[in-house]
C-alpha cells in the first residue's frame, strides 16, 4: 500500500494527497521490508505484523505479514488496524500545544486552576502545585494507577459498566503519597494523562476525542485512525495476550463476533486510539516535520525533561520520547503496549524518515522476555537508511 503526504508549514487538508502506485525502486524497498518482517516473524514467532515508512519526499508504503486471526487463518493486511496504546499520547501532547497557541491553555497552568472544583481533586497527590506541562512530560509525581497492585483486573470491571468515567480510574491513586515533589523528577504516569484529558475538556467544554478528530485526524487525512472507545472496533486484528496477564484476560482478546473481550475505553487519554501502521507513520511524519498544525510548535513539542540520571540523552517532551544520540542521530517517537498489541513510532530527524510498526501480540514483550521491539526498530532503521543513502 502506498500513500504520499505533502510536507507543509501550515496545516491543510491532506486527504486526497496520497500517491499513485509506487515506482519500481519503492516497490523493491517495500519488498525488502517485507522480507525483513517475515524473518523477524520466523525468529520471534509472533502471529502477524504490519510496518510502514514515510520517506523525506512524503511518500510512504506499508507491508503486512502473518495472520490477523490465527484461529480463522485470516491474513494480516496493510490496512489491518490495532490498538496503538500510548502512541496516542503524542496526539494529546499536540492538542495541548494547539490550545496553547490559541491562549486557551498554558503548560504553566496549575492543574488546580481547571479541576479544583471536582470534589475529589484535593486528594490527588501534588494537587496544589503540579502543572499541566508536568502532566504532559511525566514530571508531576502522580502515581501510575495501571501498575498498582490489583488495579489491572479492576479496570476490566470498570470497562464493563455502561459508561466509563475517567475519575473512576483516577480514584485508585487518591490519597496516595506523591512519587516526588512536582517538577523534581520523572516517572511515567497514565494517570497523569487522564488528568490532562480532564483539563483539556474543562478548558474547551468539548470532548477530547472530538477535538483530536477535528484538529488532526480529519485535516491530516488519517482515515484509518479512530478513538478506541468501545470493544467493537472495525477492521481490528485479533490481539493475543500473554497468559496469566494481570488483566485476567484470555490469551485471545477478541470474541467470535469480532469484539474485544474487554473495553479499551478505560485507557481514555492515556492513549485511546486504534490505527494502522501507515496512519501512525504519516502522523509521525507530519508531527515531527512541523506539518501537524499551523503554529510553530516543534521547539515546544521537543522541550523535554531527562527520564533518568543514568539514561544520558533520553528525554520526554510533550507526549513524545526524545533520544538525542543514536547510531542514526536524534530519534523522536513513542511506543505503545496494551493487552494483545505492541506498536512503535519513530522519526529519524537527520534523515526525515518515519517508521511505524504494529504487532498483534504482547507475548514476550510485556514481560521483557524478548528484545523484539528494539531489535525490529533497529533493523528497519538500518535497512531504510542504508537504502536512502545508496540512492
Amino acid at each position: 500500500m502506498t500513500r504520499t503526504i505533502k510536507a507543509v508549514a501550515v496545516v491543510v487538508s491532506l486527504a486526497g494527497l496520497f500517491a499513485q502506485p509506487s515506482s519500481a525502486e519503492e516497490s523493491q524497498l517495500s519488498s525488502e521490508v517485507e522480507t525483513l518482517l517475515d524473518a523477524f516473524r520466523d525468529t520471534y514467532g509472533f502471529p502477524g505484523a504490519t510496518a510502514a515508512y514515510v520517506l523525506p519526499d512524503g511518500s510512504g508504503e506499508t507491508v503486512a505479514v502473518g495472520l490477523a486471526d490465527v484461529e480463522a487463518g485470516i491474513q494480516m493486511a496493510p490496512d489491518s488496524r490495532m490498538l496503538a496504546a500510548s502512541i496516542g499520547k503524542s496526539f494529546w501532547g499536540a492538542l495541548v500545544l494547539s490550545l496553547e497557541s490559541e491562549h486557551a491553555l498554558s503548560r504553566s497552568d496549575l492543574v488546580s486552576r481547571h479541576l479544583a472544583d471536582l470534589s475529589w481533586f484535593a486528594r490527588v497527590p501534588n494537587a496544589d502545585n503540579m502543572t499541566a506541562g508536568q502532566l504532559l512530560n511525566h514530571s508531576s509525581g502522580v502515581p501510575d494507577h495501571v501498575h498498582m497492585e490489583g488495579v489491572a483486573e479492576a479496570l476490566i470491571e470498570l470497562g464493563n459498566e455502561d459508561t466509563f468515567d475517567p475519575s473512576d480510574a483516577i480514584a485508585f491513586i487518591l490519597d496516595e503519597p506523591p512519587l516526588f515533589e512536582a517538577g523534581t523528577a520523572w516517572a511515567y504516569s497514565d494517570t497523569g494523562y487522564l488528568l490532562l484529558g480532564m483539563v483539556i475538556e474543562a478548558v474547551t467544554g468539548q470532548d477530547a476525542f472530538d477535538l483530536a478528530i477535528e484538529r488532526f485526524l480529519v485535516p491530516l487525512g488519517l482515515t484509518d485512525t479512530s478513538p478506541s472507545n468501545g470493544p467493537a472496533i472495525e477492521g481490528i486484528a485479533v490481539g493475543y495476550a500473554v497468559e496469566d496477564n494481570p488483566f485476567g484476560l484470555a490469551s485471545r482478546t477478541m470474541d467470535q463476533g469480532g469484539s474485544l473481550t474487554w473495553n479499551p475505553a478505560v485507557e481514555w487519554t492515556g492513549g485511546g486510539i486504534a490505527s494502522t501502521s501507515m496512519d501512525l507513520a504519516f502522523w509521525g511524519h507530519a508531527l515531527f516535520t512541523g506539518a501537524a498544525m499551523g503554529s510553530d510548535y516543534l521547539d515546544s513539542l521537543l522541550d523535554g525533561v531527562p527520564v533518568h540520571p543514568d539514561a544520558s540523552g533520553v528525554f520526554y517532551g510533550n507526549g513524545v520520547a526524545i533520544y538525542q544520540s543514536t547510531p542514526h542521530g536524534p530519534v523522536y517517537g513513542h511506543g505503545g503496549w496494551i493487552p494483545g498489541y505492541v506498536s512503535s513510532l519513530r522519526h529519524y530527524a537527520d534523515h526525515t524518515l518515519t517508521i511505524a510498526f504494529q504487532i498483534n501480540t504482547d507475548i514476550g514483550v510485556v514481560n521483557d522476555d524478548t528484545d523484539l521491539v528494539t531489535a525490529l526498530e533497529a533493523a528497519l532503521a538500518d535497512l531504510l537508511i542504508a537504502a536512502m543513502d545508496s540512492e
